[in-house]
């Protein structure tokens, strides 16, 4: 067999190889996205799942300032991992760039042509291929999903942005987030642990439990990184709850007191 025509063979497996993935893991996302979507419409009328239940008004937009940092944190992250970090477990950096990715096509608005080509774009093709194969045509998607997630952290600081200055919030939440952040960083070099664990040892470590990884899996790590900033924002929550509640009862008998001198003064 001439070597012209296993070179042509090897393209064809290659390309035939592309073409099956490509599918395999559009379908993959997109279901997913719909399975999601029909999720929340069956949830969201639901009064379990009504967020103004457990927090008051001034946690809840906390949380959602939150939220916004989040994915300007992830989007930066995974741009940090195919950039910096040469040793990355691909079925980590495919997981996490499957999820960040479809929440960020969730969150994006597709009424534009301009933005239906960016949600394209999202699909993590080069990440989830490797899964699938070392060598991919697939691979020259990369490029272009790290160009539109940076684009995404302009998206969500715009959103933050305007967010923050819509309910006259403050930005001291950013200095938070900059110093968790800005830690995990320091920490995966100076401790050559990978981003994940670097992560979970400054949550504990900031909030006072200790400097440690709990958890072999990457699902333990997950539950105890739930238990870490869990505790801390219903800790959160519930001294605000009491600062409130013993400011309205101190208010409420000064007003009374007032509105009681204010009759015996009419009479």
């Amino acid at each position: 067999m001439s070597l012209n025509k296993v070179n042509s063979m090897d393209w064809n497996t290659l390309l035939f190889d592309s073409v099956i993935g490509f599918f395999v893991i559009l379908i993959a996302f997109l279901l997913t996205y719909l399975l999601i979507n029909r999720l929340y419409l069956k949830i969201k009328d639901k009064t379990i799942f009504d967020i103004k239940q457990y927090f008051p008004e001034d946690e809840i937009h906390t949380l959602r300032q939150v939220v916004f940092l989040f994915m300007m944190a992830g989007c930066f992250t995974y741009v940090v991992l195919e950039l910096v970090f040469a040793n990355v477990d691909m079925w980590y950096l495919a997981t996490f760039d499957f999820v960040l990715s479809l929440i960020c096509f969730i969150d994006l608005d597709k009424s534009t042509i301009k933005n239906k080509i960016l949600a394209f774009l999202l699909i993590p093709f080069a990440t989830v291929s490797f899964l699938i194969s070392d060598i991919t045509i697939l691979s020259f998607f990369e490029f272009a999903h790290l160009i539109v997630m940076i684009y995404m952290i302009k998206v969500y600081y715009v959103k933050f942005n305007e967010y923050t200055k819509y309910h006259g919030l403050g930005i001291a939440i950013i200095l938070l987030f900059a110093i968790i952040f800005f830690s995990m960083y320091i920490t995966a070099f100076a401790e050559n642990v990978s981003l994940f664990d670097a992560l979970v040892m400054s949550s504990n470590a900031f909030t006072s439990n200790g400097y440690a990884i709990l958890g072999k899996s990457i699902l333990g790590k997950m539950d105890a990184m739930v238990l870490v900033w869990g505790g801390y924002v219903i800790s959160g929550v519930s001294t605000a709850t009491l600062t409130a509640a013993i400011l309205m009862r101190h208010f409420n008998r000064k007003f009374e007191e007032l509105e009681k001198l204010i009759k015996e003064n009419n009479k």
